[in-house]
């Protein structure tokens, strides 16, 4: 009785406040919108150096912990024994040297499920060149002219501290929810996503999901997924005077390079509308190459690794198969790599594509909640890199990415956010969740 008069209330105040115009309590909700207040939030994560493998990424979800438990929530902090998680199906792998981590959730209400979560990631990517940073300095939150800057502040403790923002406004204002909302925060994302992954098989989940990623002004509902490949080109070796005797691998892969953009060209006609504004959809790039050992040989070994894009519904074994494909069928046009075949292997991080279900509601009550929160209608759009939706997907769980900051500039010496689009962010998230979980 008593969860069925709580179903009434949130569908009664869904249908009040649904679209642009705002209840007194969502007014109440959004005025206690502290800026300040995520400033500071962003600033303490920011100077966590929560590089992927380090011990910076337990501070980090230590220090979530801490602030979920300080905002009232129930608080799941555990152990992750990584070691064991990589043996278990679907383990989307890992690039950084880890064998511990952490997860951390944070529930705020009662019910047997979450009608919402907010989930964001914690560790980042190491800083560069410390040359480039102001005062040598990547995790200085330094806010000037309505911009913070500093590694992480765009990808992605900008969104998180929009989070801890959001629930700390609905704190203030006094408002209790009929259904509960959950916070997970995650780590190993920026290499797989080995966090989201041992969060859902801990059993957490929830009715939607809101990804804080940084989606520059749009709502991300669809991501293409990516792989890492390694080639293994073989040559013979010998003396650079005579390199005619001999067979460069270095000449090899070059060999194969038109065969890959030529494979890049067909994976990217007639893209999923969602990402037909990219100009590439689906990149297939090389980025790193090894070859050889001395000037004066000729190399007998070409070592090349890159990302592949995966097609938003294409499964991973299908991709795999058609670069597998694309590369045998270019060894069968060159003598020497028909009797030397390259070894194709995949190491790293397995993202596979995902997406919002189409027609999905999550959507709409995300761009009203963005518009009501004061800013313009997002359009919905797919993106080429991947993220946790595609973890969040797979266990059933309807899942979008909207968050502060441009895409751009994660990863980059310049990483940034707006100011105001930290407050904005932290306002619609307030109104999803009064919206999605009812008011108690």
């Amino acid at each position: 009785m008593v969860a069925a008069r709580a179903v009434g209330r949130m569908r009664h105040t869904r249908h009040v406040n649904s679209g642009h115009t705002l209840s007194d309590l969502e007014r109440r909700a959004l005025d206690a919108v502290d800026a300040d207040g995520v400033l500071d939030d962003l600033r303490e994560l920011v100077k966590i150096p929560s590089v992927g493998g380090t011990t910076g990424e337990h501070d980090a979800q230590q220090w979530c912990a801490d602030r979920l438990a300080g905002l009232g929530h129930r608080v799941d902090h555990w152990r992750i024994d990584v070691r064991e998680l990589a043996e278990q199906d679907g383990f989307p792998g890992q690039e950084a040297d880890r064998d511990t981590a952490y997860g951390c959730v944070g529930v705020r209400g009662d019910g047997p499920e979450p009608a919402l979560v907010f989930c964001g990631h914690t560790d980042v990517v190491p800083p560069g060149d410390l040359d480039r940073w102001p005062d040598r300095d990547p995790y200085a939150l330094r806010v000037q002219d309505g911009i913070a800057a500093g590694r992480g502040t765009c990808d992605m403790k900008g969104g998180l501290a929009a989070i801890f923002g959001a629930l700390q406004a609905l704190r203030t204002a006094g408002i209790e929810l009929a259904r509960p909302v959950a916070v997970h925060t995650v780590v190993g994302e920026e290499d797989g996503g080995l966090g989201a992954f041992a969060t859902l098989r801990r059993g957490h989940r929830g009715a939607a999901c809101v990804l804080a990623e940084p989606s520059s002004g749009t709502i991300v509902a669809a991501n293409g997924g990516s792989l890492t490949f390694r080639l293994e080109i073989a040559g013979q070796s010998t003396h650079g005077s005579t390199r005619y005797r001999g067979v460069s691998a270095l000449d090899k892969l070059a060999h194969l390079l038109p065969a890959l953009r030529a494979l890049e060209s067909r994976r990217n006609a007639g893209p999923d509308p969602l990402v037909a504004h990219l100009e590439v959809p689906y990149p297939l790039s090389i980025g790193m190459a090894r070859v050889g050992d001395w000037a004066s040989t000729v190399p007998d070994l070409a070592i090349a690794e890159g990302r592949y894009g995966v097609r938003i519904g294409e499964s991973i074994e299908d991709a795999k198969a058609e670069f597998t494909a694309a590369i045998a069928e270019a060894c069968a046009a060159d003598p020497w790599l028909a009797e030397h075949p390259v070894q194709v292997s995949w190491p790293g991080g397995i993202f596979a594509s995902g997406r919002l279900p189409e027609g999905h509601r999550l959507l709409p009550e995300t761009q009203d909640a963005v518009v009501a929160a004061g800013a313009p209608r997002p359009v919905a759009l797919g993106a080429p890199y991947g993220t946790d939706l595609r973890l969040y997907s797979a266990a059933g769980i309807p899942t979008l990415q909207y968050g502060p900051g441009d895409i751009r500039y994660a990863h980059a010496h310049d990483e940034h956010v707006a100011v105001a689009e930290l407050e904005q962010a932290a306002r619609t998230y307030a109104l999803l969740a009064i919206r999605r979980c009812g008011i108690a």
